[in-house]
């Protein structure tokens, strides 16, 4: 099989405004989550293991977390995380990363995996509907025009 082929195959696969608004959150939820490096192994994992999903809407999704996008990712979630938490984690600005050590980098983990985890399914939920209701459009404009 080709590689067009292929693609295009994926691209229909479960292509229901459904699959594709699950497969949106899906990636948004991965592209959140603070496992950097292995998002493209859960990509992989999420598309075999959750049914009805579309493929490539879970590889859209994981756009979220552009270069652009990431220091307000990664400060939302450290921020929801130090606010949960309630610990004496430092707050993040320029000061404390001027002077900061490898082990204190360490010490910021957990809350930004706690926080990132929440800001997550948030934000994921929220894709979820707004992708729903987008696709939901296109479909009905689509098939009622008889194309």
């Amino acid at each position: 099989m080709r590689i067009k082929e292929l693609i295009s195959k994926l691209i229909k696969l479960n292509s229901t405004p459904g699959g594709i608004a699950l497969g949106v959150s899906i990636g948004v939820f991965i592209a959140i989550t603070p496992l950097y490096g292995f998002h493209t192994l859960m990509v992989i994992i999420a598309a075999f293991l959750v049914p009805g999903v579309n493929k490539i809407a879970i590889l859209l999704g994981t756009n979220i977390s552009l270069p652009p996008t990431l220091p307000f990712i990664t400060w939302g979630g450290y921020e929801i995380g130090r606010f949960i938490l309630r610990k004496n984690y430092p707050p993040l600005d320029y000061a404390y990363f001027s002077h900061m050590t490898f082990r204190a980098a360490k010490d910021l983990y957990y809350p930004l995996l706690i926080g990132s985890l929440i800001l997550g399914v948030f934000t994921a939920i929220i894709f979820y509907f707004v992708t729903l209701i987008i696709t939901k459009r296109i479909y009905r404009k689509r098939y009622s025009n008889g194309k």
